[in-house]
């Protein structure tokens, strides 16, 4: 399974769980629906995902953690806030080129519409998959 086929099921999941809890519960009660809502239908997913962070051929465990980690391919990042900063677009895409992912989600559930609180975030990859190289 590639990053869109897994993204396509991700935004689906999503759709489920804010339909059936809506907006304003904590971003722990979202993660573990998802993660939930993920697996029934046959992902592998890794809550608090660890991003270690490489500096001088040094790794440093303390590095980040990913809300979510999906067939070790696609990275979710929950909010559950009123709304999203720039600043969080960007701690998703340092996630992907730390982790050398492609594919990420930004979700927020604090959203009332959530197709309004979904961003997908690209590391160098355009929407038919190809590799571009990151920038």
């Amino acid at each position: 399974m590639n990053e869109n086929e897994i993204a396509t099921i991700i935004v689906d999941a999503a759709f489920t769980v804010h339909k059936a809890l809506g907006p304003g519960l904590l971003e722990s009660v979202y993660e573990g629906a998802l993660t939930h809502e993920l697996t029934k239908r046959g992902l592998i997913v890794h809550r608090q995902f660890a991003i270690p962070v490489i500096y001088d051929g040094v790794t440093f465990d303390e590095g980040f953690r990913a809300d979510l980690m999906v067939n070790n391919l696609v990275i979710i990042e929950l909010k559950s806030v009123e709304n999203i900063h720039p600043v969080h677009k960007k701690q998703l895409m340092t996630y992907l080129k730390l982790g050398e992912k492609k594919l990420g989600f930004l979700i927020n559930f604090g959203a009332p519409l959530l197709k309004d609180g979904i961003s997908r975030i690209a590391n160098g990859v355009d929407d038919w998959g190809d590799r571009r190289g990151s920038r």
